[in-house]
């Protein structure tokens, strides 16, 4: 029978699949290592185990033990599933930024798990490194993984994850791009690939908030570099010794926001329901769309499964809330209908004269200013009902006829925000532009954006 004897088993020899839509416009074939085929759903289950594997071959991890760990989560549960099948006890420390989806899983599987602050340094007693320390100082028959200078860490993508991606490309692979965090997995691939052909690029995705990319460029270690950021999973505030720079060929840092948005892309364009850091990882990938040729063979790490994000990235009101939205605004709309000199008209000028600058110019709305100041407005509606009724209108003044001036918005405004603007008594707002001019976006502007 093919049958597996425990679920740790399965872990590797995840697909390659060919991206089709969101990478179109790149000149070459890009594909993605799905890691979420991983028993644990993510590319950490294969450093778990061989984490695991070493420290009981060097007699560090000995029987009915406690596994000890500071973890985003993903590493917390290859760790916990390898604990259930060989009978360790778990223990994990992680922060209060990641999904509360991830903490409900480990416990699942029966791990403790101690939620720490973020935004403190590594040293501060109260972040998750140092209170993974303490607890392996102080539990009798523990032992903490250390995933960041664990070089079982990096061994096992040495190991699984390189080998598999020269098989399946047939050794045409030229790009290798994933996200940098503990180092692990791009150093490991990139140390196998590198050996097999030193000409393939290794490019690193970070975060910015991280202090990743300016030490690979610079060999700086530059705290100013590192602030709060949103994104899970990658980015580091200081080097893990898993990280060897030299087998690394580039970084690139990628927004919060991007990397969100990228990641509801490919689950909408590519039914690849993906994690944060895979949203990042194309994101980062596309950054860098001009340096790539017709003939290189891509391949991105798609780290983790998307189930883990469902309370944040994949919700609507959760991306709203931070402004992560594709929204469009005023400054789009102008934009994609091309900057137009705006058509005023003066107070004193007649009802006559702006019927015939109307018809010029194909327009629907005026404002009506006085001394550079917007007094008033007039729209070719409100015209035809007032010339309808009386004719003698037609030699009348402007302000003797003229609406409230127009509403004046942000160019930020986003367009949903406008279309509540636009009402049948005002059918147009306007906003000033980076010289100092007025544009306007009337409601038919409005249906050409949504459209």
């Amino acid at each position: 029978m093919d049958v597996k004897n425990n679920i740790l088993e399965t872990i590797g020899n995840t697909p390659l699949v060919r991206l089709n839509k969101i990478t179109r416009e790149l000149p070459c074939a890009v594909y993605a290592k799905v890691e979420y085929f991983n028993p644990g759903n993510s590319t950490k289950d294969r450093m778990a185990l061989k984490m695991v594997e070493v420290a009981e071959a060097e007699g560090k991890l000995k029987p009915g033990g406690t596994i000890i760990e500071c973890t985003s989560g993903n590493t917390g549960l290859g760790l916990a599933m390898a604990a259930v099948i060989k009978g360790y006890k778990c223990i994990f420390s992680t922060t209060d930024k990641q999904s509360q989806s991830k903490m409900d899983i480990l416990k699942a599987l029966g791990a403790e798990v101690i939620v720490c602050p973020t935004n403190v340094e590594p040293e501060d007693p109260r972040s998750y490194y140092s209170v993974a320390a303490r607890l392996a100082r102080e539990i009798p028959n523990s032992f903490l993984m250390n995933q960041y200078d664990n070089l079982a860490n990096r061994q096992a993508h040495v190991e699984t994850t390189g080998p598999e991606l020269w098989r399946q490309t047939d050794g045409k692979i030229t790009h290798f791009v994933t996200t940098a965090g503990t180092g692990g997995t791009i150093t490991g691939t990139a140390m196998y690939l590198k050996q097999m052909n030193p000409d393939i690029q290794i490019w690193a995705i970070d975060v910015f908030g991280s202090l990743l990319t300016k030490y690979h460029r610079t060999g700086e270690m530059d705290m100013n570099e590192v602030h709060p950021y949103i994104s899970e999973g990658f980015g580091e505030d200081f080097i893990p010794k898993n990280y060897d720079m030299s087998v690394i060929d580039h970084f690139e840092q990628v927004t919060d926001r991007d990397g969100a948005i990228m990641a509801r892309k490919l689950a909408r364009e590519e039914a690849l329901f993906c994690g944060y850091s895979s949203g990042s990882v194309l994101a980062g990938l596309m950054q860098q769309k001009d340096k790539l040729k017709k003939d290189d063979v891509v391949v991105v790490l798609l780290c983790d499964h998307g189930s883990r994000y469902v309370a944040k990235i994949y919700n609507d009101q959760w991306m709203a809330e931070r402004g992560f939205f594709e929204v469009k605004t005023f400054r789009d709309v102008v934009s994609a209908r091309g900057r137009k000199k705006l058509i005023t008209i003066e107070p004193t000028q007649s009802v006559s004269e702006a019927v015939e600058l109307m018809k010029k110019y194909d327009i629907e709305h005026i404002p009506v200013v006085k001394d550079g100041e917007l007094v008033g407005s007039i729209s070719e509606s409100g015209l035809f009902q007032q010339v309808f009724q009386n004719p003698e209108l037609k030699t009348a003044r402007i302000d003797s006829v003229m609406d409230a001036p127009l509403p004046i918005v942000a160019q930020e405004t986003a367009i949903e925000k406008l279309s509540t603007l636009i009402s049948k008594e005002q059918g147009a707002v306007l906003a000033k532009d980076e010289s100092g001019h007025y544009q306007i976006v009337t409601k038919y502007d409005v249906l050409q954006a949504l459209a």
